[in-house]
């Protein structure tokens, strides 16, 4: 089936299978690999982006069913000049991350939950990022990072 799909703000034209999923489209076809693959059962939240503006598990969709909508990834969060969009800044700044394999989709989730809720509390943040899992940091230094990314 074709699709066309905006990723980042560049416009990616292309024939898959009706099987494709969303993550494995962005990765194989997009190059995008800063969107990981983490469990393949909508678990983790390894694989988040947005999708015209709101946070989905890209695991979970099939790439088809993204036809025509926009997608921001992990690549597409930083400044044209490069600089850090705020909450990566706040990850590196608060050390919300170790491995980093969770950081893309959970920097992609917190800045979807800002969007919703700009002042959340500690435990608003906690429970808007339960669909992301993180083996390494235990939560707090994210938690952390979310809450300082709302005071900036």
């Amino acid at each position: 089936m074709d699709i066309t799909v905006t990723i980042n703000g560049k416009t990616h034209t292309a024939d898959v299978e009706p099987r494709t999923l969303l993550v494995q489209f962005i990765r194989e076809q997009a190059g995008l690999t800063g969107t990981n693959i983490g469990c393949d059962t909508s678990s983790c939240g390894a694989c988040s982006v947005h999708i015209d503006g709101e946070a989905a598990k890209s695991c979970t969709l099939l790439a088809v069913q993204a036809d025509g909508c926009s997608i921001t990834t992990i690549e597409g969060m930083a400044g044209d000049d490069g600089s850090l969009h705020p909450m990566q800044q706040a990850f590196m700044e608060n050390h919300g991350l170790q491995c980093g394999y969770c950081t893309p989709g959970m920097v992609m989730a917190a800045t979807s939950l800002l969007a919703e809720n700009p002042n959340p509390t500690e435990e608003e943040v906690r429970l808007g990022l339960e669909g992301n899992l993180c083996r390494c940091t235990g939560y707090h230094n994210i938690v952390q990072s979310v809450l300082a990314c709302a005071k900036s």
